[in-house]
């Protein structure tokens, strides 16, 4: 393969032209004819047998020209993408072959490339660091969620349901007197005080006991997802079965043991700060990357090309399916029980997308300007770290993920690495009233 010439033709397209060898094509045409000879009937010859030069004389010499080049074309293509040292982006492609026989192909190529970015002002972008700072209140928030976890019910005696209890209701919903659809069950337990109901139909129970029957009145609202119910006021007939409460362990070394790895109640404590302190930093680090992403694309200047966006479109799609496929979903089902299109889908990953893009754009210049690089002992540690983290073959990593993909992806960390170590934390001014 030999790039003829590379021009450019407008902001992020370039015109290649590229000369395959006479040999190289040939190859490639004769690899064709074995895949479709034995769908090929010709006269005197048996199907499948008739050679080449007879195909060729029967269809025209260049019979199998199209499919040999389609074949070759991607290889070529990417060689002499990389020989004119452009990045490019996955496209509508405009091709044009030139010439075609046995002393090779000529074709010419129009595709999309990523744009040229420009960026300054990237050392030293501020951001407003968000506190770390964990407090025993926030250590007794969290003992008191893995109590209500570990909670049980008990029946509630000797006074009116209040908000936290569950209700064991029956009720039977009455639009103009008569029951709609959906509007009656038994013995549905239903938790006071979650809004799990529409508005006014919980606050209604509270305040009756056990045993009670009674009628509520409400309105369901303007956007509720049933047509005929929508902003229609109706009636539910309730009968109030029973009342229970959640009872909270005792937070003891007992309940310690059997629930953690720790003997004491201050070590589970300690324990509880310590994941909750980490979780914090977490936070505080993905939150100073938002703000330095949010900077950077108001930094960086570049005419990118709308495919590069639905490209990472396609990719969030992509991986949002594998998601569900890992919870045994496919992606039509999925759709199909949402009402979610396919439309509707790439508008809500679209902003994301742009996002990510931009910010990947700006990080891969930033690397440039600092010359920032990765050598192949960080790709095979990053081949290492992924094998262990999906517990596969290093082998398998390495199929998925190409060398130059991986560099890409750690040469972008890189320059993220060098843009945070350069910001600066400024604290939020607080206004204080004259």
């Amino acid at each position: 393969m030999t790039l003829v010439s590379s021009n450019k033709v407008d902001t992020n397209r370039y015109e290649l032209v590229i000369d395959v060898d006479g040999e190289t094509f040939m190859k490639a045409v004769n690899a064709v004819y074995r895949k479709q000879v034995k769908n090929i009937t010709i006269p005197g010859f048996r199907k499948g047998k008739a050679p080449r030069s007879v195909i060729e004389r029967e269809y025209g010499e260049g019979v199998f020209y199209e499919d040999a080049l389609k074949d070759l074309y991607p290889v070529a293509v990417a060689q002499a993408v990389e020989e004119a040292n452009l990045e490019m982006v996955k496209d509508k492609v405009d091709l044009d072959v030139e010439k075609a026989g046995k002393d090779g192909v000529t074709f010419k190529v129009v595709i999309t490339v990523e744009p040229e970015v420009t960026i300054e002002n990237y050392k030293g972008i501020t951001y407003t660091p968000t506190s770390t700072e964990v407090t025993d209140e926030d250590v007794e928030v969290e003992v008191k969620k893995v109590l209500e976890r570990n909670s049980r019910q008990v029946t509630v005696e000797g006074r009116a349901a209040q908000s936290g209890d569950i209700a064991v209701i029956d009720f039977k919903g009455l639009l103009d007197g008569e029951a709609f659809e959906g509007g009656t069950a038994e013995n549905y337990s239903l938790a006071l005080g979650s809004g799990s109901f529409i508005p006014g139909f919980e606050d209604q129970v509270i305040g009756h006991n056990a045993g009670e029957e009674f009628t509520i009145d409400v309105t369901f609202p303007e956007d509720y997802q049933a047509e005929e119910l929508k902003g229609k006021a109706v009636q539910f007939e309730i009968k109030l079965h029973e009342l229970k409460e959640k009872e909270l362990p005792v937070l003891d070394e007992e309940f310690v043991k059997d629930h953690s790895e720790f003997d004491s109640v201050e070590a589970y404590k300690a324990d509880i700060k310590a994941k909750l302190e980490q979780d914090r930093k977490d936070e505080a680090e993905s939150d100073q990357e938002r703000q330095i992403a949010d900077r950077l694309r108001e930094l960086m200047q570049a005419e990118v090309p709308e495919a590069m966006y639905e490209n990472q479109v396609d990719n969030l799609i992509d991986e949002f399916a594998m998601n569900l496929r890992v919870q045994g979903i496919d992606m039509k089902t999925y759709m199909h029980y949402t009402g979610i299109t396919e439309e509707s889908m790439r508008e809500t990953y679209h902003d994301r997308a742009v996002s990510q893009v931009e910010v990947r754009l700006a990080l891969k210049k930033i690397a440039a300007l600092e010359g920032l690089e990765v050598s192949d002992e960080d790709v095979e540690n990053k081949y290492n770290e992924l094998a262990e983290t999906y517990k596969v073959p290093v082998e398998r990593v390495k199929a998925a993920f190409s060398r130059k993909e991986l560099a890409g992806d750690l040469n972008v960390e890189k320059a993220l690495a060098f843009v945070k170590e350069a910001s600066v934390a400024v604290e939020k001014v607080t206004e204080t009233a004259e």
